[in-house]
């Protein structure tokens, strides 16, 4: 792969010859090769852009600039020239119960190809002074205090091991391949 997508970071020292642009002949070698390096320098701007994650999160949703290897055509190590998009959803929870399961339905439409890349939350007690926050899922040395978080193809499912009723704002988000 090319070394412009080595960390998605466009140069800052690209010399483009143009202080003597004014007078330059259009015919010349030297304006033919500073069109080709200015559209070269706005291809590589424009890959770069398009290649980048987007930080954006909301309840619908949106394709998040991330991209994984094509699928496996068959058993072989044959591949898809198709890379994939990964699209991105965030569940707003509400507040979590007491040792029990929650469901929220997320909408989203499931296909036999329907991969999901990262599930994950947070969930917070916002009493006043004594904000609490915790990821999900959240693991604990002592089991009952754990919380899981999965999905299933109609709902996200939280499910606490005690009682979470002060953890009112709660969000997960859903990452996921939708072919």
């Amino acid at each position: 792969m090319d070394d412009i997508y080595s960390g998605m970071f466009l140069p800052t020292t690209d010399i483009l010859d143009i202080e003597d642009v004014d007078t330059m002949d259009v015919s010349s070698k030297e304006f033919k090769e500073l069109v080709i390096r200015l559209a070269q320098s706005s291809n590589r701007s424009l890959l770069v852009t398009n290649n980048k994650e987007s930080a954006f999160y909301d309840t619908t949703e949106f394709l998040t600039g991330q991209t994984y290897f094509p699928e496996s055509v068959d058993s072989t190590t044959e591949r898809s020239i198709e890379r994939r998009y990964v699209y991105r959803k965030v569940i707003d929870i509400g507040a979590l119960l007491d040792t029990d399961a929650k469901s929220v339905a997320h909408g989203i439409t499931f296909t036999t190809g329907t991969v999901f890349t990262r599930i994950y939350g947070c969930a917070t007690d916002p009493t006043a002074g004594a904000l609490v926050a915790l990821p999900l899922p959240y693991a604990s040395p002592v089991l009952a205090n754990n919380i899981e978080l999965s999905v299933n193809n109609l709902n996200v499912v939280v499910t606490t091991g005690s009682n979470r009723t002060a953890f009112t704002k709660c969000y997960a988000v859903l990452e996921f391949i939708n072919p």
